[in-house]
């Protein structure tokens, strides 16, 4: 058989890599492994345990020195707004929709290099703070900017990404929240969701790469937007819905004055209530609505930062989880929380849990995890990343220990010390077998170059800030 060009197919080469030597290794696929390894075939784990235990001929091509580290699988963000970060720090004291209305005018400003830009720099920040996988929601489109902004840069940078095609199409003439000229038509918006899922999506396993629909919210979208989006995704395989949901009372009363309706009946009318959508926030579901969302497979991306910056309110996420929903982590946009950083997200989420219940009960410190690594996993509907396992992907980052000061001290359990203790940034991170940060260093990019071209964008589009006030 011939290659792609004419010539007499080759067989692939195979590069193995041993990480060697850790001194705690939490799997999450079975119990903690002191002094562990992990032997990485391409982008593929092939074997895990104790390194003593390690077999003579699975040593490896490269070795990689793991000691004194704690590595768990890599953290799952499901739902950011990249482009927010060129815009922290803006209506510090708003509420949700008195915040959109000062921030849209900025935005309104962005290029398709100023979007770039920040998709770039949030990843970066992600990276840095133990995620590999993450979604993003670009809902806003002015001027040249398009989704294969984002892409580009999670390419460049080595992240694993899942975009998704965000649209709003009810302006403040229709009844929306959002200015007229952030707006789009529904058809044309989706035609081009339609060219990004088969320009780049790949549902293959250990994909890189996997592009959703993502309707921004009830009251910047028509029932028609949602019902095509819902539509289209369905003729693919793999691809997801994804939309903001109760996220305040203003959420609520939107919801109710415009559809009649609850936002979980809402779902049902746009024909959303199946297992392959997964929604921000939450933080309002009713106990009828945590049972419907459990029922049908319904996902919630959990974003604890933002929705207290904003006010919204504490999500009940240990009430959903113990009735069978999936729960993930979300940093949400850069401007409103206003960081990417998703150790903060586990260890906020399970303080405000705990605090809000007065139950340290309210979520366990491994449960923090879990939620940070497999919920968001689950919600993006990724069976093939959340553990360190033999048959999973080569994704997973681990932090330095006794030269860390923030853990001096907690050593008795570092893997509840990473959510305890707020250690900073990662010293090793590896997606998809790639080692992207070595030495606490992100390999894929000049940061410094990013920062001082990100740092001109941001003065100019947050120049154009409008009043907080409806």
């Amino acid at each position: 058989m011939g290659d792609s060009r004419g010539g007499v197919a080759r067989p692939v080469s195979t590069t193995t890599r041993l990480f060697k030597g850790a001194r705690v290794l939490a799997t999450f696929a079975g119990a903690d492994i002191s002094d562990a390894s992990i032997l990485v075939e391409n982008n593929v784990i092939k074997w895990v345990g104790a390194t003593s235990d390690l077999p003579q001929d699975l040593q490896g091509d490269a070795v990689v020195d793991c000691s004194d580290m704690v590595i768990i699988p890599g953290m799952v963000n499901t739902h950011h707004h990249m482009y927010q970060s060129l815009t922290r720090c803006i209506a510090q004291d708003s509420p949700l929709f008195n915040w959109l209305v000062s921030l849209y005018p900025a935005w309104a400003t962005m290029t398709g290099r100023d979007v770039y830009l920040a998709s770039k720099l949030a990843m970066a920040e992600l990276l840095l703070s133990g995620c590999t996988c993450s979604s993003d929601h670009l809902y806003i489109y002015p001027n040249n900017v398009t989704l294969d902004d984002t892409i580009r840069a999670a390419r460049e940078i080595g992240i694993r990404f899942h975009p998704t095609r965000g649209i709003m199409t009810l302006g403040k003439s229709r009844g929306g929240l959002p200015p007229d000229h952030v707006v789009e038509e529904a058809g044309s918006a989706l035609e081009d969701a339609k060219r990004l899922i088969e320009q780049y999506h790949d549902p293959k396993r250990y994909s890189m790469l996997r592009v959703g629909i993502a309707p921004c919210s009830p009251f910047s979208v028509t029932n028609e937007c949602m019902e095509g989006a819902a539509k289209l995704a369905r003729q693919y395989e793999q691809v997801r819905l994804h939309t903001h949901l109760a996220e305040n009372q203003q959420d609520i009363d939107f919801c109710q004055q415009t559809y009649g309706c609850r936002p979980g009946k809402y779902l049902e009318q746009v024909g959303w209530n199946k297992g392959d959508c997964w929604f921000a926030h939450c933080v309002m579901l009713n106990d009828e609505e945590q049972q419907q969302f459990a029922a049908c497979g319904l996902g919630v991306a959990h974003c604890p930062s933002s929705n207290a910056r904003l006010a919204s309110g504490i999500a009940p996420v240990r009430a959903m989880r113990d009735a069978g929903v999936n729960v993930g982590l979300g940093v949400d946009g850069c401007a409103s929380n206003d960081s990417s950083n998703m150790l903060e997200q586990a260890r906020l989420a399970m303080l405000l849990q705990r605090a809000s219940l007065r139950d340290v009960k309210g979520m366990r410190v491994r449960e923090a995890l879990e939620v940070a690594i497999q919920g968001g996993a689950a919600n993006l509907g990724r069976d093939d990343i959340g553990r360190i396992a033999p048959g999973y992907a080569a994704d997973f980052v681990g932090w330095k220990l006794s030269r860390n000061v923030a853990l001096a001290g907690g050593l008795g359990d570092p893997v509840a010390a990473l959510i305890l203790c707020t250690p900073g940034s990662v010293n090793l991170s590896v997606v998809n077998g790639e080692v992207v940060i070595r030495d606490g260093k992100l390999l894929t990019c000049d940061l410094e170059e990013l920062m001082a071209q990100f740092s001109e964008a941001s003065e100019r589009v947050c120049a154009s800030v409008g009043q907080p006030d409806l």
